[in-house]
């Protein structure tokens, strides 16, 4: 085969993988609209669970790999991993940043936005649920089991954040640097006004793990109220523990 021929089939190869990532997601986005967002991730939980050690499987047999996929990462060593884990978080941020783009360009601001917030709503109450699995949280684990899951989004291996201003009821989340508001910044452009997309974001995260706490902004653009971070956010639980009827981040 020459080198334009592989070149070409390197492509394909590529384009599986862009080809599965869609279908997937389609599939879950399509039983979220059928059977509701709730019905929709335990769905997920089963089919991840069960396509990442069948497509790991085949990769291990396609490429001859001489031990199983799970175990030649973990020889990777910490180090290698943590640059790995980081170049996907960063990718997975990326993707959001492109696709807004596609959006605006072809909608405008106004339906980009509205796009972009209801996805981070649904990507936070799914991220909550696979946090709580693979942490082992309990359900309606209350502030303790939030902290817990706020260092297992994949945001939080892109921002620098810290928690602050800590009681029983309540704590406040603060991103101390936003990778998309200091590239803007690079740019000479005006912060992002993302507090729309950051209240619903955070609103379904923090429901995911316990519906009775509440989110409510403290700083964010265009309502920057504290300058040495980002944004914040507070968290809490006031006068009881019941849930209310609706849990935000419906798909």
């Amino acid at each position: 085969m020459g080198t334009e021929e592989t070149a070409v089939l390197a492509r394909h190869v590529a384009e599986a993988v862009r080809q599965i990532a869609v279908h997937y997601g389609l599939w879950l986005a399509e039983a979220a609209h059928q059977f509701g967002p709730q019905a929709a991730v335990s769905m997920e939980a089963r089919a991840g669970d069960a396509l990442l050690p069948l497509l790991a499987r085949r990769i291990e047999k396609a490429l001859d790999l001489p031990d199983d996929v799970p175990t030649l990462l973990a020889g990777l060593g910490r180090e290698k991993l943590e640059r790995l884990l980081s170049a996907l978080s960063v990718s997975w941020l990326a993707a959001d940043g492109v696709w807004f783009r596609a959006v605006e360009d072809e909608r405008g601001m106004h339906d980009a936005k509205r796009v972009n917030d209801t996805c981070w709503s649904r990507l936070g109450y799914y991220e909550a649920v696979r946090a709580k699995a693979r942490l082992g949280l309990p359900e309606a684990g209350g502030l303790p089991a939030l902290r817990q899951a706020l260092g297992a989004r994949l945001i939080a291996c892109v921002n620098p954040w810290d928690i602050v201003e800590e009681t029983p009821a309540s704590f406040v989340l603060r991103i101390v640097q936003c990778r998309v508001q200091s590239s803007r910044a690079r740019q000479g452009l005006p912060p992002y006004p993302c507090m729309s997309g950051g209240s619903t974001e955070y609103a379904a995260f923090a429901a995911g793990i316990d519906p009775a706490i509440r989110t409510e902004c403290v700083s964010c653009p265009p309502e920057q109220s504290r300058p040495e971070c980002a944004c914040a956010w507070r968290f809490s639980i006031p006068g009881g523990r019941s849930a209310p009827e609706n849990t935000p981040g419906a798909f």
